[in-house]
C-alpha cells in the first residue's frame, strides 16, 4: 500500500493493501477501496463508494456518494479475466453512478477521458470509451462497448445501444434511446432516435467559423435532406476534408460505423 502522507481518508473507510493514493485525495467515510486500485492527486471521493478491480484514476475528479467504479462487467462472457477501468483528469461524476471495466473482447479496458461531467445514476457499461469534455445527463445509460466522441452530450434518461457510435458534438435529447450510430454534430431524439438537426451550440462547432460550419450543414443536408446515400457522402467528405480539417471528426466516425446511422 502506499498512500501519501497528504491524503486524507475517513477511519470508518476500508483501503486494502495494493492501494496507490496520490497527494490531496480526500476519501470520505464507509468507502471501500481494493487492491489494484489507484487514485491520481486531488482526487475527491464522497462517502459510501466502493472502487475495485484493476481501476486507475487521474488527478482531481470528483466521485459523488454511493458510486461503483471498477466494478465487473454485466457481460456473460466476462469470466474473471484481469481488465481494467482508467479514467482522465478532472472528471465529475455523479452520486450513484456505475462504472464497470471492460472484456478481453473488447479489448480489456474501459476508457474515460478528461473533464467529462456525468450526473447521478449514470451507468457505463463494459468497454465503453469515452472522449473528453462529454455530458451525460441523470439516469442515462451506455450499454458495453459505447464510442462516446468528444464534446458530445447525452441529456437526462437516455439509452444507448451496445456497440453503437456517437459521434463528436453530437446530442442526444431527453427521453433519447438509440440502436444505430449518431454522426458528429447530429442533435437526435426519440425512441427510436432521428435526426433532429445540428447540434450548433457544442463547442468546436462554434469555434469552427462559418466556412466549416456551412460544410457541416450541407452534410447534413446530404444524409438527412436529400436522403444521399452513405458511399456518396463518405465521397464528399473525403473530398473536402484536405481542406476543412473539422471533417476529420466524420472520417474517423464512418471508418468505425458498423450498424449503419440514424435516420
Amino acid at each position: 500500500m502506499l498512500i501519501s502522507s497528504s491524503a486524507i481518508i475517513a477511519a470508518s473507510s476500508i483501503i486494502e493493501p495494493g492501494v496507490i493514493i496520490g497527494p490531496r485525495v480526500v476519501i470520505g467515510p464507509f468507502c471501500v477501496i481494493s487492491a489494484g486500485v489507484q487514485i491520481g492527486e486531488g482526487t475527491c471521493i464522497s462517502s459510501h463508494v466502493i472502487i475495485n478491480g484493476n481501476t486507475k484514476i487521474g488527478r482531481d475528479n470528483q466521485i459523488g456518494r454511493g458510486s461503483s467504479i471498477g466494478e465487473i462487467s454485466q457481460d456473460l462472457k466476462y469470466a474473471g479475466e484481469p481488465t481494467g477501468l482508467e479514467i482522465g483528469n478532472g472528471n465529475q461524476i455523479g452520486c450513484h453512478a456505475t462504472l464497470h471495466r471492460g472484456t478481453v473482447q473488447g479489448g480489456g479496458m474501459t476508457r474515460i477521458g478528461h473533464l467529462n461531467i456525468f450526473e447521478r445514476g449514470v451507468h457505463l457499461g463494459h468497454d465503453c470509451q469515452v472522449g473528453n469534455a462529454t455530458f451525460i445527463g441523470e439516469h442515462s445509460a451506455l450499454a458495453g462497448h459505447v464510442l462516446l466522441g468528444n464534446d458530445a452530450r447525452i441529456d437526462a434518461l437516455s439509452a444507448v445501444h451496445q456497440f453503437c457510435i456517437i459521434g463528436a458534438g453530437a446530442r442526444l435529447l431527453a427521453n433519447t434511446c438509440v440502436v444505430q450510430d449518431v454522426p458528429p454534430f447530429v442533435m437526435a431524439g426519440g425512441n427510436r432516435a432521428v435526426p433532429k438537426g445540428i447540434n450548433e451550440q457544442t463547442a468546436e462547432f462554434c469555434r469552427a467559423g462559418s466556412t466549416q460550419q456551412n460544410i457541416i450543414r450541407y452534410l447534413y443536408d446530404l444524409l438527412y435532406h436529400r436522403q444521399e446515400t452513405i458511399e456518396r457522402v463518405k465521397s464528399e467528405i473525403e473530398r473536402l476534408s484536405t481542406e476543412y480539417p473539422l471533417l476529420c471528426h466524420f472520417n474517423a466516425f464512418f471508418l468505425h460505423s458498423a450498424r449503419g446511422i440514424i435516420r
